[in-house]
C-alpha cells in the first residue's frame, strides 16, 4: 500500500488585528460631504417636522432615489431621526443647522470646509515640498467679515453666555468700569459679559471690517449706549488704557511668537488692579491632543502657520510679564475644551 506524503501547507499568519478605527478614518471624508451637501441643499429647513423622502426630493427638486440615500446617511450619522419611512431633525440638528435659528451654524462649517479644503487637498505636495508660495493670504478683509458673521452663530449659541456667567464671577467684576474685547469679532462675547453687569461699558477691538458686523450686532441687542467698537491692528496699533477687565478669545494665537510683548501691551492697557482674561487652545500630550483641535487646526498648520499654544504657554508668559496672580482652568466650550487663563494686575 502506497502512502501519500502530507505536504507542509503554508499556514495563515496568528494574527487578530482590528481596523475599525482606520475604517472610520476613511469613512470621515463621506461624512463631511454628507454634512455639507445637506448644508447647501437647505435639507435641514424642510425636516423639522416628519417627512418622507419624496415629499423632500419634491420641495428641493432633488432625484427622489439619491435624496433618500443622503437622509439615510444623515440618520446613520445621528443627524435625523428616521420613524416608519420619513425623517426629522434631532434636537442638536435642529438648533445648530435649521438656517432660520439663531445659533445657525451651517455657513460657519461650509466655511471651514471650503477653506481647509484648499489646502489639504494639496497635503502631499506640501509634505514633500512645503506649502506653495502665496498659498494663504489672511489679509482680505471681506474674508474676515464672512469669518466674523459666520462666527456669531457659534458665540451666541451658549458659548458667550457660558464665559459671561464665568466672568461675572471674578472677584471684583461688580465694581468693573470698562472693559476691551480684544480681537472680539462679532462681539458677541462683549455683548454678553456687559450685560452680566449693571452699568460697565465695553469696546470691541478688530479689523475694519469686523467691527462694522460687531457695530450691527451691538445695534441687534440695543447695546448702542454701552459698547463701541474701536478699528485696527491689536498687534501693532494702541488699544486703549486704563480698562478694568480686557477679555481675548482665540486671539493671541496671530501673535504668538511675540506673545511677550502682546502681553505687555495688554498689561499696560489695564489699571492697577485690572484682570486679564484669554481664553484659548491648550495642546497636550505632545502637540497631538484634543484631538478636534489638532485637526481643525491641519489646514492653518500645512499652509505653515502654527499658531496653536501649548497648554500653560499664556499663563507663564502673563507671569513672566508681571502680572501678580494667574489662575488657569480647563472648560468645556461648545466645540472643544479649552484653557481659561485669568491674570491679575497688581494694585
Amino acid at each position: 500500500m502506497i502512502q501519500k506524503r502530507k505536504r507542509n501547507m503554508k499556514k495563515l499568519p496568528d494574527l487578530n488585528t482590528r481596523i475599525d478605527h482606520l475604517y472610520d478614518i476613511i469613512n470621515g471624508y463621506t461624512e463631511t460631504q454628507l454634512l455639507i451637501t445637506a448644508i447647501e441643499l437647505n435639507v435641514f429647513d424642510y425636516l423639522s417636522s416628519p417627512q418622507s423622502a419624496e415629499t423632500v426630493a419634491s420641495r428641493l427638486e432633488t432625484h427622489p432615489v439619491y435624496t433618500q440615500y443622503l437622509l439615510d446617511g444623515l440618520t446613520a450619522l445621528s443627524l435625523l431621526d428616521k420613524k416608519n419611512g420619513c425623517y426629522s431633525n434631532s434636537p442638536d440638528t435642529q438648533a445648530v443647522l435649521h438656517s432660520q435659528s439663531p445659533a445657525y451654524q451651517g455657513k460657519a462649517f461650509s466655511m471651514m470646509h471650503q477653506m481647509s479644503q484648499t489646502v489639504l487637498r494639496d497635503m502631499g505636495h506640501i509634505v514633500r515640498f512645503g506649502p506653495r508660495e502665496g498659498s494663504v493670504d489672511i489679509s482680505d478683509e471681506a474674508v474676515w467679515e464672512s469669518y466674523a458673521r459666520s462666527m456669531a452663530n457659534y458665540e451666541r449659541g451658549g458659548t458667550a453666555q457660558q464665559m459671561a456667567a464665568r466672568i461675572s464671577q471674578i472677584q471684583g467684576f461688580s465694581s468693573f468700569k470698562n472693559m476691551l474685547d480684544l480681537g472680539g469679532g462679532p462681539g458677541l462675547y462683549c455683548i454678553a459679559i456687559v450685560a452680566e453687569h449693571h452699568n460697565m461699558q465695553g469696546v470691541i477691538f478688530d479689523r475694519p471690517a469686523v467691527v462694522k458686523v460687531a457695530d450691527e450686532f451691538i445695534a441687534e441687542y440695543e447695546m448702542t449706549d454701552r459698547v463701541t467698537t474701536m478699528a485696527g491692528d491689536y498687534i501693532k496699533d494702541p488699544i486703549g488704557e486704563n480698562y478694568d477687565l480686557i477679555w481675548a478669545s482665540a486671539t493671541l494665537n496671530f501673535a504668538r511668537f511675540d506673545l511677550k510683548n502682546m502681553l505687555e501691551k495688554i498689561y499696560h492697557a489695564l489699571k492697577p488692579g485690572g484682570v486679564f482674561v484669554s481664553l484659548a487652545d491648550g495642546l497636550t500630550h505632545e502637540r497631538t491632543r484634543p484631538k478636534a483641535y489638532v485637526l481643525g487646526c491641519m489646514s492653518w498648520m500645512f499652509s505653515g502657520q502654527d499658531l496653536m499654544f501649548n497648554r500653560g504657554e499664556i499663563a507663564e508668559t502673563m507671569q513672566r510679564v508681571g502680572f501678580s496672580s494667574v489662575e488657569s482652568e480647563t472648560v468645556k466650550t461648545a466645540m472643544m475644551p479649552m484653557e481659561l487663563d485669568i491674570a491679575r494686575k497688581a494694585l
